[in-house]
């Protein structure tokens, strides 16, 4: 049976890169039937934030990425690490060191394995390979053992991190041959770049995807974009939902080459699931649930067509607040005052009392025609925004008062 694990460090907020690793454990595990297990790699004390830790757990929740069996954590598991620390011993392969025990590194030969992600051959020279702590003098282990021993003892076939660890791989093997442990398979995932084809960083977008939901960022869009992240199942498809991705998944489509994290795809990709989702009310009022004044609108009759107004222009549900609102932006200028009493008789001239929507619409393009003012510029006179949902929709909900109000100027 397939078992992969997620083993993030509580030592920071964990970024878009790190939840992507996890994602791609969850999807493997899901296509092959198997475990995905989850293990806090906490024994770096100096460097332990325990909010971390509530992140990391607060984000798999939220994006369904559920875990089996218990949480692994490795300050919990002191006296296994000693026990095979002294196993080593016992074999000569290690030797104390300022209190701490370091693991003799083999200085003759290679260590080489396959690499599950491109199908590489990845060979170390053991010649520039430095013995290396596995027990520190205060009785932690070193990430480097602990993570071989718990992956050994959690029976992990299959090792999915990100390729900063290519460079431990030797350790790790070394370790397992030192046991006389069958070795899993690695996959190394490609790290992902800035659009400027640098190290991912706050400004190109490498948040915490608890950061994204209060943009108002779906989990579907989030899970979506992530795992285009250097994968894709052999097509041109671009909008997949996480059962779909689990259908598709496999290590061997995931591309070598380092991906580019551009936030204008994410946008979007997340427009397209607004439209999409089923439940965007109520996901509206998840996010606006503090906001009094946007809650009282999504509660009231005028609720579904505000939504379904707002849905095909919305890119994050942040955005459905600047959409609806009917406040004036700024006073008009003298130039725009002219304009709008102009539009304002021209439409009573042509519409009386009956603004109805296909009149109106046409009515607004023919005095836009003759008097060779743009559209853009007539819905500002009318709505006094820059943008928003749509004339006749505003019509619909408030009325040629709300137009008449704006054009009164």
């Amino acid at each position: 049976m397939v078992r992969v694990r997620f083993a993030p460090s509580p030592t920071g907020i964990p970024h878009v890169g790190n939840t992507r690793t996890a994602l791609f454990n969850f999807l493997f595990a899901r296509h092959n039937k198997g475990k995905f297990l989850l293990r806090i790699e906490d024994t770096d004390r100096t460097r332990f934030i325990k909010e971390s830790e509530d992140v990391i757990l607060q984000i798999l929740k939220w994006l369904g990425l559920s875990w089996d069996n218990e949480i692994v954590r490795q300050s919990k598991r002191l006296s296994i690490y000693k026990e095979h620390a002294e196993i080593l011993r016992k074999k000569g392969m290690v030797y104390e060191d300022k209190g701490a025990l370091r693991f003799k590194m083999p200085k003759l030969g290679e260590t080489s394995w396959k690499d599950a992600v491109g199908g590489k051959d990845i060979s170390f020279k053991n010649e520039t390979q430095e013995d290396f702590v596995i027990l520190k003098s205060d009785g932690y282990p070193t990430y480097n053992f602990a993570n071989v021993v718990d992956d050994c003892l959690m029976k992990i076939t299959h090792v999915i991190r990100g390729e900063e660890f290519i460079s431990s791989t030797p350790k790790h093997v070394q370790l397992y041959k030192a046991f006389l442990w069958k070795q899993p398979i690695f996959a190394h995932l490609p790290v992902i770049l800035g659009t400027d084809k640098g190290k991912l960083s706050k400004r190109h977008g490498a948040k915490s995807i608890l950061d994204f939901r209060a943009e108002g960022f779906l989990k579907e869009a989030l899970l979506n974009f992530m795992a285009l992240l250097g994968w894709n199942p052999g097509d041109d498809r671009e909008q997949m939902s996480l059962d779909e991705m689990i259908k598709l998944f496999k290590i061997e489509d995931i591309n070598s080459a380092n991906p580019i994290f551009d936030i204008k795809k994410l946008e979007w990709l997340n427009g397209v699931w607004v439209r999409s989702i089923n439940d965007l009310g109520e996901r509206l009022k998840e996010f606006y649930k503090d906001d009094k004044d946007i809650l009282s609108l999504l509660n009231s009759q005028k609720a579904d067509v505000l939504i379904e107004s707002a849905r095909s222009r919305m890119r994050t549900l942040a955005g459905f607040k600047n959409l609806i609102d009917v406040k004036k932006l700024r006073k008009y200028t003298k130039e725009e005052k002219q304009h709008a009493q102009m539009l304002l008789k021209f439409l009573n001239l042509k519409l009386g009392d009956k603004w109805e929507d296909e009149n109106l619409l046409f009515t607004l393009k023919d005095f836009s025609s003759k008097e060779d003012v743009s559209f853009k510029k007539i819905y500002f006179l009318m709505t006094g925004r820059q943008q928003g949902i749509g004339i006749l929709e505003l019509n619909k909900i408030y009325g040629k008062d709300f137009f008449i109000k704006n054009l009164s100027v």
